[in-house]
């Protein structure tokens, strides 16, 4: 295969069925059926999180093509070690809820969300709260902002713009962020801690276990390992990091 013919096949996209067997090997079969539940928006978005999935994907390996976003060769390569790990964390955001580690309602912020993963594909199907995607590329801010106007996320903000600028505007309003790549977690904490509201949460993406002692005034709360087929490892993790009401910021 040359290269054109390589380009041309990462840029084709899949239909929902596709997708839903390519996700349904990485996230098991019910998660995948849970994906053509009735969005229950308005008639021009997609009807389905599935139908969503597939649309986002497609252009997410056309923008690819000339933006180099991921490092996925194809929408199957995307959506297996991608997509899927979108659709695990909606899962186990939904048990932090129902551990009282969560709130109802939550503020959320996504710093350099790059291409809008995990928050976009997230969103299609855990729509709970605010979701603030912050990325101070414009290039992809623009991407942001046309995914989530076709696929009419609800409560969904983009911010072109550095997360330093971002604190400014929405100081002590954050009660959860979520981290895939922005920095490591180290250097996170404290990037975060003095402008989140409390109680806190900061919840990673991981290639390797959660801190057995994270800074104060951090506590691991909540942790899972799951299989993801393209890590090195053959897993990643999950963590919840959670700082109380009266530590490190006046409640």
């Amino acid at each position: 295969m040359n290269k054109g013919e390589r380009r041309a096949g990462a840029e084709a996209g899949p239909g929902p069925r596709a997708l839903k067997d390519a996700l349904a090997g990485v996230v098991g079969a019910a998660a995948a059926e849970m994906l053509e539940t009735p969005s229950g928006r308005e008639p021009g978005g997609p009807a389905t999180p599935l139908e969503g999935l597939a649309l986002y994907v497609s252009a997410l390996m056309r923008w690819n093509s000339r933006m180099n976003l991921v490092g996925a060769r194809d929408w199957r390569e995307a959506a297996r070690d991608l997509l899927a790990d979108s659709i695990l964390l909606a899962a186990f955001l939904r048990r932090l809820r129902d551990g009282g580690l969560l709130p109802g309602a939550p503020v959320v912020w996504d710093l350099g969300a790059g291409a809008g993963l995990p928050g976009i594909p997230l969103r299609l199907v855990w729509d709970e709260g605010e979701y603030h995607l912050v990325e101070a590329r414009q290039k992809r801010s623009i991407f942001l902002a046309d995914m989530c106007a076709r696929l009419e996320l609800p409560r969904t903000f983009v911010h072109g713009e550095r997360a330093e600028t971002f604190f400014a505007a929405h100081e002590g309003q954050g009660q959860v962020v979520v981290s895939r790549a922005f920095m490591p977690w180290d250097r996170l904490l404290p990037f975060v801690a003095p402008h989140m509201a409390r109680p806190a949460l900061v919840v990673c993406l991981a290639n390797e276990p959660a801190p057995a002692n994270p800074p104060a005034p951090w506590r691991t709360v909540a942790e899972e390992d799951y299989a993801a087929p393209l890590a090195a490892s053959g897993r990643r993790w999950f963590w919840a990091l959670r700082a109380e009401a009266g530590e490190g910021r006046p409640a």
